[in-house]
């Protein structure tokens, strides 16, 4: 029989049975649809982790004060007493020379004005290898020079977010707003970084110079002299960054005058745990969820399986009388497993349908990242092909086996 034939077979014998046929494909309709959808998930998640390690750094380390005790053993929140200042981070870029940029940092939060237009943001007040280690470029503008780091200039660089709310499609650079009832000089504008791995907007965001915060946005607060929030660093070669790590904590317990046994009063975290223990969870859950896209497609295999051999049983008779007239088992072999697989591609095809649009209704209606490519398509579709050959080999095997007398003679 030629292949034409074997396939016009397996059409007429699955019509004649055409309610039986679409509810064995269902199982892999569901099968295929579930792998669609979870690996679609998987790989969004896998490229936002992607997004986070690009934004934070796979070189950085990030020193936060806080974790010690103060006056009489009463632990002391970060909110309230702050441990680190400029001499810290200029220490840590003078004695250990595997850093490679470093820079402290000041934040809050202010009104910005420029005319009729205003907005709430937040602002940075930044040394400057700070730009460097966040990644940072100027799309317009020459940014801060020495003068402005050094004697608290009122300029300021706008994230794309803010420079859009408060001047359209002008850059604003040149032009004088307010922060808060400061005015400051756009000196430049930030190109655009969108969403960060957690959710938040990077690009709603203004920078003013170190100095500047302390002296002109956080006078009332009262912080103790080159007092800041954060010291990040980055470290020339990643595989120093564990040895950098100790390295700092080593030098700030030795400049806050720590003794041995007491707590740290600062907390240094390293960005490459958070990122690997994030990508661990993360091949985790994608192992589950493919765990449960095979477990669909066995079971949809298995119902192909017991249709094919209830459709073994049923047809013997038709069996024998197709070896009688001269097709060898190799025909019947062929014929029942096209059947199978007619039903599993079939199946397949609509659950690849069922699957992208499933895909793009979760990334819709759902904070899921999905990521959806032609990939991932055609891995379903071997799959479909895979489950209809698997499971459908054998009740083929078993038709082509028959003894074409013993056939004939069923009823």
């Amino acid at each position: 029989m030629s292949f034409l034939d074997i396939l016009r077979t397996a059409i007429l014998a699955l019509r004649g049975n055409w309610m039986r046929s679409a509810l064995t494909s269902l199982g892999v309709i569901i099968g295929i649809a579930a792998v669609i959808v979870m690996v679609s998930v998987g790989q969004g998640t896998q490229a936002e982790i992607d997004k986070l390690v690009s934004g934070l750094g796979s070189q950085r380390l990030d020193v936060s004060p806080g974790g010690g005790r103060g006056p009489g053993g009463v632990r002391m929140s970060s909110s309230s007493f702050f441990t680190l200042t400029e001499g810290d981070a200029e220490a840590i870029r003078e004695e250990i020379p595997e850093v490679q940029y470093v820079a402290g940092a000041l934040r809050g939060n202010t009104q910005v004005v420029y005319a009729e237009n205003n907005a709430s943001t937040s602002w940075q007040g930044v040394e400057p290898d700070f730009f460097e280690i966040n990644g940072w470029v100027l799309t317009d503008g020459d940014g801060f020079d020495a003068q402005d780091y050094s004697s608290a200039g009122k300029e300021v660089i706008l994230g794309e977010t803010v420079r859009r709310t408060l001047f359209g499609d002008e850059s604003g650079v040149g032009q004088t707003i307010r922060l808060g009832r400061v005015p400051f000089t756009v000196v430049g504008t930030l190109a655009p970084k969108g969403q960060g791995g957690f959710g938040q907007d990077q690009d709603d965001v203004v920078m003013v110079p170190l100095e500047t915060a302390r002296r002109r946005l956080l006078g009332a607060m009262g912080l103790p002299p080159s007092t800041v929030m954060q010291i990040a660093l980055t470290v020339t070669d990643a595989k120093d960054l564990g040895y950098v790590q100790g390295e700092v904590e080593a030098l700030l317990r030795q400049r806050h005058r720590i003794k041995p046994g007491e707590e740290d009063d600062f907390n240094v975290r390293n960005i490459s745990e958070i990122v690997a223990t994030r990508t661990a969870t993360t091949n985790l859950m994608s192992k589950l969820l493919g765990a449960v896209a095979t477990i669909c497609l066995i079971i949809g295999g298995i119902g192909i399986m017991n249709i094919m051999l209830v459709s073994v049983t049923e047809r013997i008779r038709e069996i024998g009388l197709r070896m009688a007239v001269g097709a060898g088992p190799n025909d019947v072999r062929r014929q029942f497993l096209a059947e199978a697989m007619l039903i599993s591609l079939i199946g397949g095809v609509i659950g690849i349908g069922i699957g992208i649009v499933g895909s793009l209704l979760v990334g819709k209606f759902s904070e899921l990242p999905i990521e959806l490519n032609a990939r991932v398509v055609m891995l379903a579709a071997a799959f479909s092909i895979g489950t209809g050959l698997f499971f459908g080999y054998y009740p083929a095997r078993k038709a082509s086996l028959l003894d074409p007398i013993e056939a004939l003679r069923q009823q």
